[in-house]
Parts: C-alpha cells; structure tokens; sequence
C-alpha cells in the first residue's frame, strides 16, 4: 500500500460525522427489522441481514454497535437498545464453555457498559457496575478454563478442540486481563487459584511464537509477518505439529483477517501490559521478555499487512488466493471489489486499521517515531478509504455500513449477487463492528477525549 503521511486525524471529521449518521440509521433499521428468532445476525444477504449457523459469535457485536454509536453520539436511544439486549440477549455468552469468542461477545456489550460508568458517560450506579463486572468476571474465568498445555506456556483451544490455537482467539485475552484486574481468578481442582493474568500472557506468548512467522525457515513459506489461522498441537504432550487454515486458503498463506486479528491483538495488549506493575509479573514471565515478544509479533504482521495489500490498503481476501494470478499486477492498483477473481475483505481492513493506529500510538510513546509514523499514518490512510465509496454503505435500504466483506469464502458462505463472479456488496456483523470501533477511536481523538481502550476505567 502507499501510505499517506499528510493527512491528519482532524481531515477525517467530515467523513466521519457522515459515518455515523448512516450507522445509527443501520441499526435502527435492524432492531426493527430483523428477526430475533433467527438467532445472531452474522452476514448480509443482499443487503439484509441473516444468521449462520456455526456459533452465535456475533451476538455481541450487534448488541455493541448500539453502545458505540451511543459513545460516539450521546443518542440514548442506542443506550436503551444496547442496554436492554444485553440483559435479553447475552446472558448465555457468559458461560458459554463451547467456544474462544468470550472477548468479542462480552467486551463489546458488559465491557463497553461497564466502561462508559466508569468514563462518567452513564450515572453512577454501583448495582449495575457488579452487574458487568460479575458478568466479566465468570466469562474470563469461563474463557481461562479452556486450556491446552504446552511445552512451555499454553493456549485458549478453539472450538475445534485441544489441538487448535486460532490467531483470532488473541481478542479474546481482553476479558480474562479485566477479569484479573476486576480480582478474579479461575478456581481449580483442591480450590486452587488459577491466575487469570498468566493464561493471558501464556496465550499472547504462545501466538506470538506460533502462529506468526519471523523469516527464520520455519518452513519454506516462512515470510516476516505471515500468519497461520490455526496452530495444531498433539493434545496428548502439547507438542506443536503444523500451521493449518480454517478460513483461508491453506496454512501456508495468510488468511488476512486473521493477520489483522493478530495486528489488533498484540497493539491492545502492549498497552494493556505497559500499565501493570512489574512485580504482578514476578510469579509468571519477565516483562520486558513479554513486551519485546509481543512488539516483534505487532511489527511483524503491521509489516505484513502494509506489504501485502493494494495501494489503498485494502486486502483481498488471502495472501496466497489462487485467483490472485489472474489480476497481475494487483499489488500495484487499488483494490478491486467488484474483479472477477477473488473478494477483497474489507472487514480485515477496518480491524487492521485499528491495530496500525494502536501500535502506532503505542511506538510514538515510546519515541520509536520513526515505525510509529508509519504505522499510524497507515491507519489512518485506511480508515479514510473506508469511510469512502465503494466500502461506506450509504444505500439506506442495505443494513450494513461496510460493503465487501467476507466471512468463509473456502465454504462458499458469502453471496455472490446476480451479474457478478465473486462475493461482493455486502457487510458483516463483526465488519460493521470493527469499523465502529474504529471511527470511535479517531472520533475519540479529533474531539480529545480520553484515550480509548477496552480497559479504560479498570486500570
């Protein structure tokens, strides 16, 4: 991609205002038309939103999109929509032993909540504070108690069961560091006290080491900054085997919205570890040992992103898609949506863009201005294409507010509209989502307001 490095936070005010003008109508038109008995809304099919059944790990991200646009509109209208569906709606998130999605579902609901009481954005209320923090605290705990041990440290398993880590799973680790800050623990067998600050770290360390690649021969595909979507461990002595893919096109390509999971996930942790004191560190890892691990992992697959994606900073779908061939020069034009080849997946550029502009930030605080500049002039050169045609949905009949994203396109989910060869012209529930989080986030910073994090309010 070719990075913008003029353009300023305060240029996007404009596009922003529009944005969320159109995402409030997005979500009105949701709440009151889409079918609650269908289960979560996961994708849209020419342009209304349906369910898909694999998990419901979606839920939070409907519910949350009307906590952000309350954050960044002061509209209480969505206050009382995210309010009350997630007293309805997301009380079987919380125990839910099934899956590694805990931090996307209650991050975005009674983390957001539990958030805006403690900016002062809601009245004080100390019976509904312990309500989410109850909440947080049982879906942390929740989260920690599916483990795999490995050599070493150990990792979150997937849905697919103790042999799988999922770089995505890295979001998840958001709500056991709350959890532990909020002084919870997973009881164990004999009661004994299982630190949920320590599988966190183990579960960030173990991504870092095997699910990102570092140029060093790991296999002949080994490239600064790819990722593998699925790490696979024999079970029975923890021992890693092979990089495996569940969503993208193999393992030894880089399912990119996978690598912005990545990207996101170590910048918010870095800041997460960088407010902990150094003797909460004294019983599991050595700090700096952390940071260093998490900031190669965050350079490297930030490197990846900007090095793989058209000029626009807009990503197909896979790095190794087979269809890439038949665009040529891709690399060198803005990307194509609408080619006949393979779906870009804008969802994967609106996490990324969040997790340049993290770790951006989080460089510049430490005075490595010169990658941080990079990083951050990169956000928000991607964000800008967003909040623009053809990815800002402004068709007030479509429910989504971001167009050409993906969900499983090995699985042939995604719809293709009549007239076109590949998945085009729809939204996704977590792209929709990721692209509030991240206009909230710049919104946040044209108007100076505090520093947005997930674990604002908890520090």
């Amino acid at each position: 991609m070719i990075i913008d490095y003029n353009i300023k936070p305060e240029d996007l005010t404009g596009k922003l205002d529009r944005f969320w003008g159109l995402s409030g109508e997005k979500i009105l038109r949701i709440e009151s038309e889409y079918n609650r008995d269908s289960g979560a809304p996961v994708y849209t099919l020419n342009g209304k939103y349906t369910s898909q059944g694999w998990t419901e790990w979606t839920q939070g991200f409907q519910v949350g999109s009307a906590i952000l646009q309350f954050d960044a509109t002061g509209d209480e209208t969505f206050l009382k929509i995210g309010r009350e569906n997630t007293v309805e709606k997301m009380a079987p998130h919380i125990s839910h032993v099934g899956v590694h999605d805990h931090g996307f579902n209650n991050i975005s609901t009674y983390g957001n909540l539990h958030r805006l009481m403690k900016e002062g954005k809601i009245p004080q209320n100390d019976w509904e504070k312990s309500f989410y923090e109850i909440a947080l605290k049982v879906s942390g705990a929740t989260q920690a108690n599916r483990w795999s041990q490995t050599c070493g440290g150990g990792f979150i398993y997937s849905f697919n069961g103790p042999h799988s880590l999922f770089v995505d799973t890295i979001r998840s680790c958001r709500v056991l560091m709350i959890a532990h800050q909020l002084g919870h623990f997973l009881p164990g067998e004999n009661d004994v006290r299982i630190s949920l600050f320590k599988r966190g770290v183990d579960h960030l360390l173990a991504t870092a080491k095997y699910s990102v690649y570092y140029d060093e021969g790991r296999d002949i595909y080994d490239e600064w900054g790819r990722t593998a979507h699925e790490s696979v461990f024999n079970p029975n002595d923890g021992i890693y085997r092979c990089p495996n893919s569940q969503q993208g096109y193999s393992g030894f390509s880089t399912w990119m919205r996978g690598l912005s999971w990545a990207m996101l996930g170590f910048a918010e942790e870095l800041e997460f570890i960088d407010t902990i004191p150094d003797d909460e560190f004294k019983k599991i890892k050595n700090k700096e040992h952390v940071i260093s691990k998490l900031i190669q992992a965050a350079e490297a697959t930030c490197d990846f992103y900007i090095d793989h994606t058209p000029l626009d900073g807009i990503p197909y779908w896979d790095s190794g898609a087979p269809g890439l061939v038949q665009l040529k020069d891709w690399p060198a034009r803005l990307a194509d949506p609408y080619n006949d080849f393979e779906p870009v997946d804008s969802s994967a550029a609106a996490i990324g863009a969040q997790g340049l502009l993290r770790f951006g930030h989080y460089l510049n605080s430490k005075g490595r201005t010169e990658e941080g500049s990079r990083f951050w002039q990169a956000g928000l050169t991607v964000v800008s294409r967003l909040l623009e045609a053809p990815y800002l949905s402004m068709n007030p009949e479509h429910q989504g507010i971001l167009l050409h994203s993906v969900y499983h396109r090995p699985n042939g989910w995604d719809n293709i509209p009549e007239g076109y060869k590949i998945p085009c012209n729809e939204s996704s529930m977590w792209g929709d989502y990721h692209m509030r989080e991240s206009a909230l986030y710049l919104s946040k910073i044209v108007s100076n307001e505090p520093y947005y994090t997930f674990f604002n309010g908890i520090i």
